[in-house]
């Protein structure tokens, strides 16, 4: 009797544990990381920190058969550069149901089928625009054909620079001129098949362009320079970029488009703004907006759908776009998280539950050897520098982030450390021309994290890209200092 009191216990504790949170929260799960958590631990720790929506960039069998039975709804994704086979023909977007998504259809909450990821970015140059359309038509109609249509659908996650403003106010707004007419195609596509409109907000990126952008407009706070549009008053980005958003739908003479946002986040590393405490300070925000149970000043009735940028920190993500693309999650690589998180938005801010029974390497880093840096010039140092940085992970280092204001040699040992782990610690990646010692004692300091990686077991083969630009960077500001 007594154990089923503590199961019934436990049970309504984390009934009213859910019921509490955001009803419409979701988070990104991305995997573009050397060393990633198995997906039994990732899907644990979403249910442990009653996050009931996730949202991935792919449709990876391992992952989707650990989330099989925990209700939890799911977005699978095409990738981009399959695009063009799916919109070939209708036979090739069968086949990828078919492969990707039957198995699974009856034991995963699969709700939608994201078809690409912000095809239509600028930075692409219009790699993928005449793909798009047809292959959202071709994926909807294979969804059909199985009879999966009504309870999945396919919709395209669009950047919100696919609509624009000519002023501040978001009654100015209207889609890019260049993919308005592809816009207003794929709109309607979606209205009349009943499918979200999923579009991606950054208000971290507004400030990350433009300096002069007002920071607490981004904070959600009340100094924050408010903007009135006609008789809507605005005083945070989000509010003004859905907004944004509603008018440009509004002007193609669509009204009541259920909108979602697919992704939303603060980095916290990687740039001067990009910091803990900055994305403490968001999220804080966030979450009290979501949950004032208020609609925009435009859609009063508006009801926030919306998926968190990102779970875990990914340090193989491109960093064209900026240093901070590997630090947008709100745990780290190995799932610890890294400041308080109040899902309920009611001051309740507690550290989220970490991963569980994560598995690390040795206790062993890989640093630069002082007992040498009186006989070794310094362009080999700065050689080995680059070549660290270039195969590595040193985004940590550049400036302004949490380990930019250490020594140059420390800088060094860094990025030695990050090359070693990165390749599981094997001794012949701790070397660089006899500059570096493997050492027992950590080698952190302050809040610079040498980190050790998650053991993912022997034999793995890494991909390692996207470091040249860093590794020139840091070589510059090396012989500057």
């Amino acid at each position: 009797m007594a154990r089923t009191v503590f199961v019934l216990c436990y049970c309504w504790s984390m009934l009213v544990v859910l019921a509490n949170g955001y009803p419409d929260l979701g988070v990104n799960w991305g995997n573009i990381a050397t060393h990633t958590l198995p997906p039994k631990t990732v899907v644990q720790l979403l249910k442990d920190n009653g996050i009931r929506k996730v949202k991935l960039f792919d449709s990876d069998p391992k992952t989707l058969l650990a989330l099989e039975g925990t209700g939890i709804e799911v977005m699978v994704a095409i990738p981009n550069l399959l695009l063009e086979n799916v919109a070939d023909s209708l036979v090739n977007a069968e086949d990828w149901v078919s492969e990707n998504l039957l198995d699974f259809v009856d034991k995963v909450k699969i709700r939608h089928v994201a078809v690409g990821n912000e095809p239509f970015l600028k930075t692409y140059n219009g790699s993928f625009v005449k793909h798009t359309f047809p292959a959202l038509r071709n994926v909807q109609k294979a969804l059909d054909k199985a009879n999966l249509g009504k309870q999945i659908k396919a919709t395209v996650p669009l950047n919100a620079d696919v609509y624009q403003s000519s002023s501040t106010k978001p009654s100015d707004g209207q889609f890019r001129p260049d993919v308005k007419d592809l816009m207003i195609q794929i709109v309607k596509f979606l209205k009349a098949n009943g499918s979200p409109f999923v579009v991606n907000i950054y208000p971290f990126l507004s400030l990350y362009e433009n300096d002069n952008f007002p920071i607490e407009f981004a904070f959600f706070g009340d100094g924050g320079n408010p903007v009135d549009d006609k008789n809507y008053h605005y005083t945070n980005v989000l509010d003004a970029n859905y907004d944004t958003l509603l008018w440009s739908l509004k002007k193609i003479g669509v009204d009541d488009m259920k909108v979602i946002i697919g992704e939303i986040g603060w980095p916290t590393d990687g740039n001067k703004h990009a910091t803990i405490e900055n994305a403490h300070k968001f999220y804080d925000g966030l979450f009290k907006r979501l949950n004032d149970n208020k609609g925009t000043p435009l859609r009063s009735s508006a009801k926030f759908d919306v998926y968190l940028f990102g779970l875990l920190d990914e340090d193989q993500k491109s960093i064209e776009p900026g240093y901070f693309e590997r630090h947008w999650g709100i745990f780290q690589f190995d799932g610890k998280p890294k400041f308080p998180l109040d899902f309920t938005g009611k001051g309740q801010n507690k550290m989220p539950i970490a991963a569980k029974n994560v598995s690390y390497m040795e206790q062993k880093w890989c640093v630069f050897d002082t007992s040498i840096v009186n006989n070794t010039g310094s362009w080999t140092v700065q050689k080995q520098l680059e070549e660290a940085c270039r195969d590595g992970d040193c985004s940590s280092l550049t400036p302004g982030s949490s380990c930019s204001g250490m020594s140059n040699i420390s800088h060094v040992s860094y990025a030695f450390n990050m090359y070693y782990q990165m390749r599981n610690q094997k001794k012949s990646a701790c070397d660089f021309e006899g500059l570096a010692m493997i050492v027992d004692k950590n080698a952190s300091q302050g809040q610079c994290l040498f980190p050790i990686m998650i053991d993912v077991g022997a034999g793995v083969r890494l991909n390692f890209r996207f470091g040249g630009i860093i590794a020139a960077i840091l070589m510059m500001f090396f012989m500057l200092m």
